[in-house]
């Protein structure tokens, strides 16, 4: 038998996408920053605030 039977979901990876990736990851982080709890926190409060406009305009009409 075959030691492929024994794990059938591994899989081959690229070395050089698995290098662009990291590159293009290390790009992202240079540019923004690291996310963090402030930029979540933000994010929560424009959610909360479009659901409260649409609430209002429900009410309205």
């Amino acid at each position: 038998m075959s030691e492929n039977h024994q794990q059938p979901f591994v899989t081959k990876t690229d070395p050089h996408a698995v290098k662009a990736n990291f590159e293009v990851n290390q790009q992202q982080l240079h540019k923004r920053g690291v996310p963090g709890l402030w930029r979540q926190i933000s994010n929560l409060f424009i959610v909360i605030a479009i659901i409260a406009v649409v609430v209002v305009l429900v009410r309205l009409f």
